[in-house]
Order: structure tokens, then sequence, then C-alpha cells
């Protein structure tokens, strides 16, 4: 039996941990929280200070027996939960649920699982930070009162089923609010025009945008207006008025932190919020790596903070000094500064060792882990590198009139001098912008050759539907939640059915409209963005050991009470008509209708209880099994990525990730199959053999 146990909450983190703790050490997981508020009831006594009342999870009794006999044997237990709210309260129900004495208890924290920090870690143990426990706790505590009160009010009045979450609900009523901005968006017309003109003899071809005349701009708003330019331009002298020169800099985007870190790997990578912080969970534990074991490859997930230790930075600055060369380093260490009202006891996401490269690790993981890891090296790495130069040059092109006054064009271009971090990573963006022309070659008083004069009709763009990037990035710069709570309050809204997402978008359904007006008028604090923002602001307060937690509970519960009492009154049966399909039961006859269930969509029998027929819904792919002849469906493995298959499964085995098309191979008449990605669409033959591929649009196959 060893001396020492170390108590984490992953079977991963337990294996990375002892291997750098020794045989003096016995690691267990267990397995995340051991303890919370039951299901079945509120859970919380309302008469007697809020006081939660928790239970061991069910499942849990075997591994709470396993880790009371080994903490009762040891002479010293470590905690070694996460270092946040949600790693401490774990602690503190571990030492609650296995008795163990306060006095040989040891909380250890580390923001990295590397063999320094978790020794000195041990070495350096401190006890349950109270004020942390309590901050989780009234955050529980408040959402559990939030939702089982609200949550049987919209099951008796709207639908049974239904929940309501304190941050799910302001989350949806973002989504909400944007579709309504959309629906009333009056698109408003404008025109621009643009001269093509070139030096004399030159076949270097320049763009320039009509800007006004030499006394101000003018906006072009209709084609009557661009007619009457049109006209006036017509023989007119293209003259360069003026040339600018100058230079632009451009810096680095700071290393990542959560909300950055699940915005930029949904752009680049199109990774959902959730599977971004799994991986990144994976990553921090610690991952096999070939010739290295198990490693730790970054810092802790879930911050707020651009902290970035010293150790950390100057090892960012040698390795990019050997191997970029000294001018790629800043003359002063790159500081970022946390925003207000961040928690700075973390580092921002950086990996433990820089030198430990993406290619280092990419044949021992999988590719997901491989892409993030890339994306988190690389964005730390180029946040401590020189900023980016550019040359740029603006010209004023006057376009001199035969009759009136003469216009005025703009031709900007830049020209990249010194990449500096560009060298290794350019941060994406959420919408498309039109890259700066190349650099214009013109000379003050120079005369332009005119190739032709182009003009454009346009419409303001109503405002973009959020996609999850934007919506943390919403969340965030509101004040909605926290680092730990973005991807499980957009994971839940989906699941509930108050949004779906096509494609990148994320769409309000019928239903998440209507509980959001729902709550809009009868909870109107629950859905209010500022409301909800100063609440966690309270919960920091806890944190910090400003207010006690009951306090904060006491002074939401009393006016929730009056308002769960005035809404019961107050709201009438709301129904909600199923959609029709026009799939018949087939074993009643009824037309099924649409439901929304854990996996999304599926059709039941609307004679339910009477009937309980329910079926998944079918999709076709439109082409012909290549085995048997049948229909290939369209269908969803269980985490969710689609695939094809035959309708006569299991008797028929057909399976394919990639789309069989209708069509032979000009090469050797089998099977085609269509693989799409990021980077475009392929055909390629069934018959590996013959290897006959072609790349194609998007739109190949009827996709």
């Amino acid at each position: 039996m060893a001396d020492n146990l170390v108590i984490v909450e992953s079977p991963a983190k337990a294996k990375t941990i002892k291997k750098y703790l020794g045989k003096n050490y016995s690691v267990m997981a267990s397995m995340g929280h051991v303890r919370d508020l039951p299901k079945s009831t509120l859970g919380v006594d309302i008469e007697n200070n809020f006081n939660p009342k928790y239970i061991t999870i069910r499942g849990k009794g075997e591994l709470m027996a396993k880790l009371k006999k080994e903490a009762k044997s040891a002479k010293k237990v470590y905690l070694a939960t996460d270092p946040d709210r949600e790693g401490e309260a774990i602690s503190w129900h571990l030492s609650q649920a296995l008795g163990i004495d306060g006095e040989s208890t040891y909380r250890v924290v580390f923001n990295e699982i590397t063999k320094t920090a978790v020794k000195n870690a041990v070495k350096n143990p401190r006890k349950i930070d109270y004020n942390l426990v309590d901050a989780q706790q009234a955050r529980r505590v408040l959402d559990r009162i939030v939702g089982y009160k609200i949550s049987p009010l919209l099951w008796k009045k709207v639908k049974k089923g239904l929940s309501a979450g304190r941050v799910q609900s302001v989350a949806t009523r973002l989504i909400v609010d944007r579709e309504r901005e959309i629906e009333a968006f009056v698109p408003q017309e404008y025109w621009s025009l643009a001269a093509f003109v070139s030096q004399k003899e030159s076949k270097d071809v320049v763009k320039a945008q009509f800007y006004g005349d030499e006394e101000k701009k003018i906006e072009l708003k209709d084609e009557q207006q661009v007619k009457e330019i049109l006209q006036c331009l017509q023989g007119a002298k293209y003259q360069v008025k003026s040339v600018k020169k100058g230079e632009k800099t451009r810096h680095p985007a700071p290393p990542f932190i959560t909300s950055t870190l699940q915005q930029e790997a949904s752009r680049k990578l199109n990774f959902s919020s959730r599977k971004t912080m799994q991986v990144a969970q994976q990553l921090y534990e610690g991952v096999e790596v070939s010739g290295m074991g198990v490693v730790g490859l970054i810092t802790y997930m879930r911050t707020d903070s651009l902290r970035i230790a010293d150790e950390a930075q100057k090892a960012a600055l040698s390795y990019i000094n050997e191997v970029f060369g000294a001018e790629f380093a800043p003359e002063k260490p790159r500081v970022y500064k946390t925003k207000k009202g961040a928690q700075d006891a973390h580092e921002a996401i950086r990996p433990t060792d820089v030198t430990i490269t993406p290619d280092k690790i990419k044949g021992s993981v999988r590719p997901d882990i491989y892409k993030l890891y890339k994306l988190i090296w690389e964005r730390f790495v180029a946040s401590q590198m020189q900023s980016a130069r550019f040359e740029t040059v603006s010209c004023d092109i006057l376009a001199d009139c035969k009759s009136g006054k003469p216009y005025l064009f703009k031709a900007n271009g830049s020209r990249l001098k010194f990449a500096g971090f560009m060298q290794l990573y350019v941060e994406g963006r959420d919408n498309d912008e039109e890259e700066e022309a190349s650099i214009p070659v013109f000379n003050q008083g120079e005369v332009l050759t005119l190739h032709k004069l182009e003009e454009k009709q346009h419409f303001t763009s109503p405002p973009p539907r959020y996609t999850e990037a934007t919506l943390i990035k919403a969340m965030e710069e509101e004040g909605i939640g926290r680092p730990s709570t973005y991807s499980p309050t957009i994971t839940t809204i989906l699941a509930r059915g108050y949004v779906v997402k096509e494609g990148k978008a994320l769409y309000p359904t019928e239903l998440g409209t209507i509980v959001t007006d729902l709550m809009k008028e009868h909870f109107k604090d629950i859905v209010d963005i500022e409301f909800t923002a100063n609440m966690e602001e309270q919960f920091d307060s806890i944190e910090e050991g400003k207010i006690p937690w009951v306090d904060v509970i006491k002074e939401f519960y009393s006016p929730f009470e009056d308002t769960l009492k005035k809404a019961e009154e107050e709201i009438g049966e709301i129904e909600i008509e199923d959609e029709v399909s026009d799939v018949p039961c087939d074993k009643c006859g009824r037309m099924m209708v649409y439901k929304m269930g854990r996996y999304g969509k599926f059709l039941a029998c609307p004679g339910f209880p009477e009937c309980r027929n329910a079926k998944p819904i079918v999709r076709e792919a439109g082409v012909d099994c290549p085995v048997c002849g049948s229909k290939v469906l369209i269908k969803k493995s269980k985490r969710g990525k689609e695939y094809y298959g035959c309708e006569n499964n299991p008797k028929c085995e057909f399976m394919s990730w990639d789309k069989p098309l209708d069509k032979k191979c000009p090469k050797c008449g089998k099977e085609l199959y269509l693989k799409s990605n990021r980077r475009g669409d392929r055909v390629y033959c069934a018959d590996k053999d013959c290897g006959y591929k072609e790349e194609v649009q998007k739109d190949v196959g009827g996709e």
C-alpha cells in the first residue's frame, strides 16, 4: 500500500501524474463529481438558509468504497482536481464523502501537468479554499432553483419535458432576438463605381473606387445618380493628384483563452465548442506520444486570463530566435492585458513545452488532437513574435470632367515588407473581408489610361446569424457565463430543441421562440442580459470572500418567488402543434409528426399513448446501393457523424462515409464516390487499383 493517495477526476490525468510521482504515491480517479443534488427533488432547503442536500451520485457506490479504503490506509491524501471552482468543489465533496480528517487532507493545484508543476504542487499543498467552493455552490443552488421552479411551470403550461435555465435562457434569447432583427431588416439600396486604370502602355490595371469630389465624399444611393455621374465622366482625363506612402504594422493575436480557442477552432477546424473542449481536456490531461510516454501537452484550458509565465515566455523567445532568427523576436517580451473582471488564477492556454512541436506528436495521436495542438502551439508562438510590417500606398486620382467639377477616385494597396508572426500564423475571421489590393506604382501628376468604368448595385445586409463561435464571443462580451459554461450552454440549447444548427448558423426553433417570449414576459430578470452578467459578478465576489453565498441567493429568491406566483396565475395554456409529416404510421395509419428527442428529430405517431410507434427520419441519398440495388439512406453514427448505408441493413452490409454517386468510373466502370472536406470535393473510384480521381465543384453529386 502506498504511503500517499492522490485523487484526480479522470483516469487519463491519473496516468500522467502517476508517471511523475513514483511508487510512494497511489493515484486514483473520482470520475468527475462524486456528490450532487438529487435529480428527483429540489434538493435545496429553502426554509433553512438554502441548505443544499447532497447525495452520492448513482453508480458511484463501488468507486467510493474503494476510495474510502485507500484514503483510510494512506498517511496523506492529496486532492488534485482541476484548478477552478468546479475542481475545488469536487475536492471538498471528496473530503466530505470520504470522511477524511482535515489535517491529513492536502489540496494541490497545478496549471499544467508536467513533472516540475506536479512535484512543486505536492511539495506546497494548501487547505481547501472555501470561497471557491461557495462560489460554485452558489451557482449550483441558484441554477437548481431556477431550473426546478420554472421548468414544471413550462411543462404544465406549454409542453412536457421543457426546461428553463439561467444562462441557457439568455443564450437562446440572443439567438431569437437576432432572428427577429433579420426578419425585420429592410435592405437599403446603394451603389459602387470603380475605375480600372493603368499607366500608359502598362498591362498592370488598378481598381480605383469612386469617392466623391474634391470637397466631400458622395454616397451613391440609386441608379439615376450613378447614370448622371457616368454621363459627366464621358471623355474625362484621369490624372494622379497625390500619392501617399506609409507603413502599417500588424500585431499578433494574444495567446488563447477558452472563448477565443473555441472561436478559432470553429473557424479554422470546423470543431463544435463541445468537441474543442473535449480534445483540449485530453491535451491537458495527457496523451501518449512516441518516445515520450504520456505527456500533458497544454496548460489548463478553462481560463480567461492572458497572463504567461516568465519561464514559458523565455522558452518561446529562445525557440523563435533559434528557428526563425533574431529579427522575428520583439525587442521587449510581449505582455497582453487581461480584460477587466477576468480571473487571473491561471495562465492563457499554451503548450507546456514549446520545443514539443506539432510535428513531433503527429504520428502518435488522432488527427483532431494534432490539429488542435497545432492551433494552440502556433497561436502561442506567434503571440510572442515580432509584428508584421506592410508598405502602404494611397493614390488620389482626379477624373477631370469636361462639364462640372472633377470627381475623385481612390486606389489603395499594400505590400508585405516583413512577415513577422505571419510567417507562422494568422488569426481567422468570422466574416469575409475584401483583401487589400496589390500596391499601385503611380506617380503624382501622371496621366492614366482608363480601361473601363464598372458600376454595381448593392443592398445592405442584415446582421448575420450567430454561429457557435460568434455566440461565444457575444456571451463573453456581455459577461454571460464563464469559460467553463460556454460550451455546456450551447450543447444544452441544441439538445432541448430550442435552437438548431444548419451548417454553422444557429436558428431558433418555434419552441425556442415561444419559450423565450414567455420568459421575457413573465421572468424578465432571468433572460435579462445585464441581470445575468451581474449575477456572474456576484459569484466572483463570493470567490473573493467579499460576500457570503447565502446572501446572494436570499437577495435573488424573494423577488423570484413573487414572480413565480404571478406567472402561475397569468400564464394560460399554450399549445404547440407538432409539425405533420407525409409519412403514415405503419401501425394505425395516422400521419406521423416530428418530435424532438435527445438525438435530434424523429417521427412519432400522434395517437400516443394508444399507438406508441416511432421511427427515425429517413433521408434518401438519391442513389441506389452499389451492392444490392436498394435505396441508399443518409444515416447518423452515435457520435452524430453522417454516413451512407443501405435501407436493407442488416441484410445488406453496405456502408460508406463517402457518398456513392449515380455514375460509373470512366476508366474502369466501377462505382464512383464523392469525398467532401474543408479543402473541397473529390470524386474517386471504388477500385483502389484503378486510381481514378478528379477535383470537382461543391455541387457535384447533388450536394
